[in-house]
Order: C-alpha cells, then sequence, then structure tokens
C-alpha cells in the first residue's frame, strides 16, 4: 500500500512529542525504532494497539528498539491518551500531516458512505543505520506488538550471526 520499500532510507521527520520535544529520524540512529502510524488517540483499535505496545515495551527495550506513535491528534490529546493509558512510550503530533503525508499512510477512507483522508494503520520498523526493515500495513491493533518483537528477535539474531 505504501510507496516506501524495504530497504530504503527511511523518511526524515520533525515533529513534537506530547510534551511539545521535538523527534527526528537522526535521534534514534544506531538503534531500532518502531513508527506505528495510528488513526486517532482514545477510539477503540487505537486504544488496543497502544495498551498492547505499552505491555511489551520492556521487550522493545531489551531489543534496543525505541517505540513512538504518530497520528494527526493534537499535543494535548496525545497527553490525555498517554495518561489515560499509562503510555511508556512517545506519541508525535502530526497536525500538519508532514510525516503521515512523507510516510504514505494518509489514504481516502469511506465511513457510512462518506469519504475523508484518513491514517492507514501502518507501521514500519527500522534498523540501526536508518532504513526501512520491515513495513506493516495489514496491521490486527491486538497482535501488533508480539508480530514485530517476532521480528526483531529474528532479525538481530540474524545479524549477529552474520
Amino acid at each position: 500500500m505504501t510507496h516506501l520499500l524495504l530497504g530504503q532510507k527511511a523518511p526524515d521527520f520533525n515533529l513534537p512529542d506530547q510534551n511539545g520535544k521535538m523527534h527526528s529520524l537522526n535521534d534514534y540512529a544506531g538503534q531500532w525504532l518502531l513508527i506505528f502510524f495510528y488513526p486517532k488517540d482514545m477510539t477503540p483499535g487505537c486504544t488496543i494497539e497502544a495498551q498492547e505496545m505499552r505491555n511489551v515495551y520492556e521487550k522493545f527495550k531489551d531489543y534496543d528498539c525505541a517505540v513512538l506513535g504518530v497520528s494527526k491528534d493534537t499535543q494535548k490529546q496525545h497527553q490525555k491518551f498517554i495518561e489515560k493509558e499509562s503510555l511508556p512510550f512517545d506519541l508525535l503530533s502530526d497536525t500538519e500531516q508532514k510525516m503521515l503525508k512523507a510516510y504514505d499512510v494518509l489514504h481516502e477512507k469511506s465511513m457510512f458512505g462518506k469519504k475523508y483522508m484518513g491514517v492507514m494503520r501502518t507501521s514500519f520498523l527500522i534498523n540501526p543505520d536508518g532504513n526501512i526493515e520491515r513495513i506493516y500495513d495489514e496491521v490486527k491493533p491486538s497482535e501488533h506488538a508480539e508480530e514485530v518483537l517476532a521480528d526483531l528477535r529474528y532479525l538481530q539474531s540474524e545479524h549477529v550471526s552474520a
């Protein structure tokens, strides 16, 4: 679904998190990074996905993998979501939709016959060199965190033995 390809350099970004701290791709150089794009804070699927990420967050740290959520929501909405769900990772606010467009996750959707531009639930696993290692474009919120951890396990064991 996305125009980005495995192995290519991940698009850079410069966005604020829930506290206004700016984040860019360079901030994560030398470590793994999971960027998960989701439609909206505090909606059922997005809450399940964020909770699953929260529940295994320590395992992501064990694999030296940072986790960032990204949506169109404001910093204030992100603060409420983080507080309500006790999320241990940052959520980036892309109100201008620059990163959403760079990662090609903004697509036409339809609800009750109305068409609108919405965020496709998509994730990117970026390796320590800043290249896209995995693209997840059919994310199941309740299974996604474990799916990424399984890939990290595999990729890191592959790179150690290489």
